[in-house]
């Protein structure tokens, strides 16, 4: 029998199960697609309490099932309970911006006019507040839809966690048999991803986290009306790539410019431009070195791509795709091109 029709049979049939797996992916990645943030959140999670489960089951004798109920419960209180809470404040503002959007409207309106008349130049353009009427009627119904979603995403992502814990030391064995790298590979695999979920999980709200505590001294001392309103609006924006809490002081400002209280506006400015902005610079270098040595500009061009992506979760995932194309290229040139130079040496 020919050697050579024997490689490219074998040849043949890894391709087939390679395309055959690619389909049955594709398949399923597009029937699921809507279970992906759950299942993302669910292996945030995994990383972040896998060394505690560990040591509950190993160290301290816990029953897998006990010790995975007692991280989840714990991880609902501390972490979600106080989002959702943060998240009800900001739905309730919006569900009355939609209610009243007509005074809302004509107050804009008013707005845009005194600013105009003041600095002799049109910043808002009034067809596109006009427009704004219709915007804001479709917002109520997307958010209630969104709040309805993520009940469902949450739910699946505990239903998922609890097996990924019970299961975890079997799941982490068994990547290194599934993943075709060699065994260096897969736990350089995991190590980054690793450093860069709890990197990114701690690092991006804590941030976030005390650049609105500073800015709510701000409102606080300025005596700025719904103080702790603008403290979550803050805590929000501040995780938005780029522009982050700018979203929130710089409007406030020139709100309170145009209303003719200029000190208070002129200290607003310069609180927001210098210690909320100060903090997002310096905590964001020091944690980043602190916790996984990130480059910021992997941190910000991967929450841009992730949010668009994966949405809210995207801040999490965006930097570690970025960093696992980096990494997949090293692991490559690991992989294939130190055997072709070894092999050139031999020569």
């Amino acid at each position: 029998m020919n050697p050579n029709n024997t490689i490219d049979s074998n040849l043949l049939r890894q391709i087939f199960f390679i395309v055959l797996i690619l389909f049955l992916g594709i398949v399923l990645f597009r029937e699921l697609a809507f279970f992906l943030s759950a299942l993302l959140g669910a292996v945030t999670f995994y990383i972040i309490m896998r060394d505690r489960m560990f040591y509950l089951t190993e160290k301290r004798k816990w029953r897998p099932a006990t010790a995975a109920w007692v991280l989840m419960l714990l991880s609902f209180f501390v972490i979600l309970v106080p989002i959702g809470l943060l998240g009800n404040i900001l739905y309730s503002k919006i569900s009355y911006v939609v209610t009243h959007s007509g005074e809302v409207l004509a107050s804009i309106k008013k707005l845009a006019a005194e600013i105009h008349q003041k600095i002799g130049y049109q910043l808002i353009n009034p067809n596109a507040i006009n427009q704004l009427g219709p915007y804001l009627g479709r917002i109520l119904p997307k958010v209630l839809g969104v709040t309805a979603n993520t009940i469902t995403i949450i739910a699946v992502m505990y239903f998922v966690l609890y097996f990924m814990l019970v299961n975890g030391r079997r799941m982490e064995d068994s990547l290194y048999e599934y993943i075709p790298l060699k065994d260096g590979n897969v736990e350089l695999l995991g190590n980054e991803l690793r450093r860069n979920v709890v990197t990114n999980t701690i690092g991006i709200p804590l941030i976030a986290l005390i650049q609105g505590l500073v800015g709510l001294v701000g409102y606080l001392i300025l005596g700025i009306d719904e103080p702790f309103v603008w403290f979550v609006a803050t805590c929000v924006s501040a995780m938005v790539p780029v522009v982050g809490a700018a979203l929130v002081y710089v409007p406030l400002t020139i709100m309170l410019l145009v209303q003719g209280d200029t000190v208070r506006g002129v200290i607003m400015g310069l609180w927001g431009f210098l210690l909320i902005g100060l903090v997002d610079n310096l905590f964001r270098f020091v944690l980043n070195k602190k916790l996984g040595d990130i480059h910021p500009l992997i941190t910000i061009f991967g929450v841009i791509a992730g949010v668009q992506l994966f949405g809210f979760i995207g801040i999490i995932f965006g930097p570690l795709l970025i960093s696992m194309f980096i990494l997949l290229l090293r692991i490559y040139s690991s992989e294939f091109f130190i055997k072709k130079r070894e092999s050139r040496r031999v020569k």
